[in-house]
């Protein structure tokens, strides 16, 4: 990661005003990146993080430090970046549109398969920068984040330029129609910090494959991965402008994103609470906005099921990625005469799963993602026992043994927790840490009614060997994704696009066409077969 991060930073002193100022990198300027000594004894990597404007990195004189989750310490210095920057990466992303938006779908689909053939050539580099940055395992980086935005690239590449075109011939009118779906134009992306990279090429994708360009903001926590992303898109023969990413704050950079009026889109990933701040913010502007939000998802578990796949699939699904992504599972309902079977093995497979550094190849669960957000887990679980909860496992209860190196680290164990009401704040809000909850249910109408009293459900699962109770519960919750006896076994192409409090996005092909294009009709009189003469229907 060293080396490939020595081929992307520079240590320049440079105002950003306009691009026209921009400029490229002399070869006598240096690399930024500075070893430090650790406490254990190692050498370290401080990431100094540049924005990428009209194609060029440039440095910020205001910087933020970035706090690995590992370790507690500062391992990157980001960008604060505020108006000057956000303007200045419209006005690169404006200018590049003219010429990005005439390229043909298999020009654009050039350069995105070359980006992700790029990535996949740097995969390991990205995947030990992906957990320094978030706090998961490096193993987990390993096999799927990197792996999974290698194929949203491709995934793109491939399926769009198939679907900007449609034709309609209507013999009866007289009249042959065809549909072109236009770019937008410059489109802004504030992404999340649950999968940094992933989440950010997900909707960078499949944004500049429709001819849209397009300036994106990563999470202050996790800026690292985009960062390096943006030496994979000048590699890959990008044109100056089409992706213009500044890093910093949601309050600053996100809010001058949102409020922009030369960005007529906008997506974003997030809390509910900040989509519907970035919503009120983008609405007087006529903004078109998709949002992805939320994640207090649930499992129904009932008596007649394969316990033993059941419980194996529900202690990974819950707790994967610290539990830290808006498909996890943190609510489970399980049917009265199996609950205190299925507790009492769920709790058991629970202790099991190992916490420790995100390096170290031997551990499932790595560390929170930041301070606040782990304090924040806390306060969940406090609320929990002032309900009258009962905590079996994890916090509070089983202590979380870490190395030297990482006792300043944002560290958890797994966490289970029963007895709790169905107002409870546990089972109505997203915590967004390895916290599942678990409270029986005596008839299916009460297991769909405990599903869908919160609006922040993104998915769930169904438990049953009995497919006609599966489907039938399928049916009737609210949520945009359901699994009977799996989680989240999909494909790109299965549309998931569901509002609820939890945001309204679009994840398929054909949803992001509609999202990222505008449609045009035109329609074109023909001669009518028989009398050879138009037709006129005014």
């Amino acid at each position: 990661m060293t080396q490939f991060l020595n081929r992307v930073s520079w240590d320049r002193k440079l105002d950003v005003k306009t691009p026209d100022q921009m400029k490229e990198p002399r070869a006598e300027e240096k690399f930024i990146l500075r070893d430090r000594q650790s406490s254990g004894g190692t050498m370290d990597v401080l990431v100094v993080v540049d924005n990428f404007i009209a194609g060029t990195m440039l440095p910020c004189r205001r910087l933020l430090d970035s706090i690995e989750p590992g370790t507690g310490a500062v391992w990157a210095k980001v960008p604060d970046s505020g108006k000057l920057e956000v303007d200045a990466a419209v006005v690169a992303a404006k200018r590049a549109f003219a010429k990005w938006s005439k390229l043909t779908g298999h020009e654009r689909a050039t350069c995105l398969l070359k980006a992700a053939d790029l990535l996949e050539s740097r995969l390991e580099d990205f995947a030990e920068a992906e957990s320094r940055d978030q706090g998961k395992p490096v193993h987990l980086a390993r096999t799927y984040d990197v792996p999974r935005a290698i194929f949203n690239l491709r995934h793109a590449a491939h399926a769009l330029p198939h679907l900007l075109t449609t034709s309609t011939v209507q013999a009866e009118a007289g009249v042959v129609s065809y549909v072109l779906r236009e770019p937008a134009g410059v489109v802004g992306i504030i992404c999340p910090w649950t999968v940094p990279l992933c989440g950010f090429v997900n909707r960078l994708a499949p944004a500049i494959m429709c001819g849209n360009t397009v300036v994106a903001k990563p999470s202050l926590l996790t800026s690292v991965t985009a960062f390096m992303f943006c030496k994979i898109l000048q590699d890959a023969g990008f044109p100056a402008g089409v992706v213009n990413v500044v890093f910093g704050s949601g309050p600053s950079a996100g809010e001058l994103l949102a409020s922009h009026p030369d960005l007529p889109l906008l997506t974003f990933g997030g809390t509910t609470i900040m989509s519907k701040r970035i919503v009120q913010t983008a609405a007087p502007l006529l903004k078109k906005v998709s949002v992805k939000a939320g994640g207090n998802n649930a499992a129904v578990v009932f008596s007649d099921c394969d316990l033993e796949r059941c419980v194996a699939t529900l202690r990974r699904n819950s707790f994967i990625n610290q539990g830290e992504t808006r498909l996890c599972t943190s609510r489970i309902f399980v049917e009265e005469s199996l609950h205190d079977e299925f507790l009492s093995t769920f709790v058991d497979a629970v202790r099991e799963l190992r916490v420790g550094p995100p390096s170290d190849e031997g551990f499932f669960m790595g560390a929170i993602v930041s301070k606040t957000q782990l304090e924040k887990i806390r306060e969940y679980i406090n609320s929990a026992l002032e309900e009258r909860g009962t905590v079996l496992c994890g916090e509070g209860i089983d202590v979380c043994y870490v190395p030297d190196a990482n006792k300043n680290g944002f560290f958890m164990r797994p966490t289970v927790i029963s007895g709790l009401q169905a107002d409870s704040r546990c089972l109505k809000e997203e915590i967004a840490g390895p916290v599942v909850c678990v409270v029986p249910f005596s008839t299916e109408a009460e297991a769909v009614s405990l599903v869908n009293k919160t609006c922040l459900s993104q998915g769930a699962s169904i438990w049953t060997s009995n497919l006609v109770v599966a489907h039938r519960l399928a049916h009737r919750l609210k949520v945009r994704k359901v699994w009977t006896n799996c989680w989240s076994s999909s494909e790109l192409d299965a549309p998931s696009e569901m509002e609820t409090d939890s945001g309204k996005a679009a994840l398929a092909a054909r949803d992001d066409l509609e999202f990222f294009t505008l449609p045009k009709t035109v329609t074109t009189m023909v001669l009518h077969e028989e009398e050879g003469e138009e037709l006129d229907f005014y």
